[in-house]
C-alpha cells in the first residue's frame, strides 16, 4: 500500500491457545473483527501482542499471518524492534519481505540507553532498512523518552521516518508533536485514554489496544471528529470511555483478553509469567461491556 496511515490502528493481542502456543486461527478472527469494525490499520508484534514474550520465530510468524489473512484491505504496521540494532534489522528486513506496509521501531528496552544512544539506534537501523518507520515512544518501558523535538529532528533528518507512536500517556508531549512537528512527522496517539483529546488536537489517528474489543465504538469516535460533529463525537467517547478506562485501570494485556472472553471470543491468557486478570475486575469490564 501506498497510502498514508491514518485513523484508528488496532494493536492487535497475540492469542495463546490452550499449549501456550500461538493460535492462529484466533489471530486471524481478530484481524477480520477490527476490519470489519471499520478500523484503518492494524498493528502486529506491539505491547499489546505481547512482543517481549515472543520468540524470533513467533514474531514472524504473527507477522506473516497478519499481513496474509489482511490481505491488502488494511496498512499493516509490525512492530520490529528489539534489544539490539541487529536483531531489529533483522526483523525489520523479514517484515517487509512479508509485505507489512511500515515497520514500528520500539528503543531497546531492559538496559536503559542514554538519549544519544537511543538516536544512534534509530540511524543505524533505518539506515539499512526500506521502509516506512514509525517510532515507538514507550518511555516506561524502555527507561528513555524520545521528546518531541529529538522525534521531529530525525524526522527531517532521516526520510524513511514518517509517524510516530507516543505512548508516554503525556498529553503535553502529544500536543507539542501534533502541534510543533506534523508537518514532519505523523502523530499516533498510544494510550487509549487520550484518544478522544488528541484526535480533537489534530492527531494523525491512534493505536488501541482497546480497539481489539471496542473496534467500532473507537472508530465511531475518530469519524465523528474527521466530520467536524464534535458533539457527536464527544456523545461517542462519553459511550466507550467507561471500557476503556476500566481496561486502563489493571493490568493492560490481561484485561484485554479478558474482555474478549466476556464478549465469547476467548483468546487465551496472558503469556506467563504474566496472571491472569483477577476476578473482581474481570466481573467489572464484563459488566461495563453488557452496559454497551
Amino acid at each position: 500500500m501506498t497510502q498514508d496511515l491514518q485513523g484508528v490502528l488496532t494493536a492487535l493481542a497475540t492469542p495463546f491457545d490452550v499449549g501456550g502456543d500461538v493460535d492462529v486461527p484466533a489471530l486471524r478472527f481478530l484481524v477480520d473483527r477490527s476490519i470489519d469494525g471499520g478500523v484503518d490499520g492494524l498493528v502486529a508484534c506491539g505491547s499489546t501482542g505481547e512482543f517481549a514474550a515472543l520468540s524470533t520465530d513467533e514474531r514472524r510468524l504473527v507477522v506473516d499471518t497478519v499481513v496474509e489473512h489482511t490481505a491488502g484491505r488494511v496498512p499493516v504496521v509490525a512492530q520490529t524492534g528489539a534489544s539490539s540494532t541487529a536483531e531489529a534489522i533483522r526483523l525489520t528486513n523479514e517484515a517487509r519481505a512479508s509485505g507489512a506496509d511500515v515497520a514500528m521501531l520500539v528503543t531497546p528496552y531492559y538496559e536503559p540507553l542514554t538519549l544519544p544512544e537511543t538516536v544512534n539506534y534509530v540511524r543505524e537501523v533505518t539506515g539499512l532498512v526500506d521502509l516506512p518507520i514509525m517510532l515507538y515512544n514507550i518511555p516506561s518501558a524502555t527507561g528513555v523518552n524520545l521528546d518531541p523535538d529529538t522525534v521531529g529532528g530525525l524526522a527531517r533528518e532521516i526520510d524513511t521516518i514518517r509517524y510516530v507512536k507516543d505512548s508516554s500517556a503525556n498529553m503535553e508531549q502529544a500536543l507539542q508533536l501534533i502541534h510543533h512537528h506534523a508537518d514532519h512527522v505523523a502523530t499516533f496517539v498510544g494510550w487509549d485514554s487520550l484518544i478522544h483529546a488528541s484526535l480533537m488536537e489534530g492527531a494523525a489517528g491512534v493505536l488501541a489496544g482497546a480497539a481489539n474489543v471496542v473496534p467500532t465504538e473507537i472508530v465511531a469516535v475518530y469519524r465523528a471528529v474527521g466530520d467536524g460533529d464534535h458533539a457527536r463525537a464527544l456523545t461517542a467517547w462519553k459511550h466507550v470511555y467507561p471500557v476503556i478506562d476500566a481496561l486502563i485501570s489493571v493490568p493492560f494485556m490481561p484485561a484485554i483478553k479478558s474482555a474478549m472472553a466476556s464478549l465469547g471470543h476467548p483468546i487465551g491468557s496472558p503469556r506467563r509469567p504474566v496472571a491472569d486478570l483477577a476476578p473482581e475486575h474481570a466481573r467489572r469490564i464484563e459488566k461495563l461491556l453488557y452496559a454497551l
